[in-house]
């Protein structure tokens, strides 16, 4: 595989509203659907996903139950709520309207 590329800031919460549309899981579970989705080309460290949850979860976009991983461990499970889901549908408006506009810039010729 290529390189890892850094994440942007303000899109790991992006990311990680993403991953848990797709379906509930742990923090485990969400750093592994953003590194397939991804290509691996984006990995989120746990430093930064774990304060991101719980940040997630201030804002009521994100709830969390404590379960068992397919591991046999117990887990703190985090889910999407209809606030995050929202704001997903919202902050993925925006980043497609900033990203369309970045590739259009880069993509103009030099006079």
């Amino acid at each position: 595989m290529g390189e890892t590329v850094p994440v942007l800031k303000g899109t790991v919460d992006l990311l990680i509203l993403r991953a848990l549309a797709a379906a509930a899981t742990h923090g485990y579970g969400v750093m592994r659907w953003i590194e397939e989705a991804t290509g691996a080309v984006i990995q989120v460290d746990e430093g930064s996903l774990y304060p991101a949850l719980y940040r997630l979860e201030d804002r009521g976009w994100v709830t969390s139950d404590w379960g068992v991983s397919e591991n046999n461990r117990r887990a703190r499970f985090y889910s999407l709520t209809t606030a995050g889901r929202a704001q997903l549908k919202a902050e993925s408006r925006d980043f497609l309207r900033f990203a369309a506009a970045m590739s259009q810039a880069l993509q103009v010729a030099r006079s």
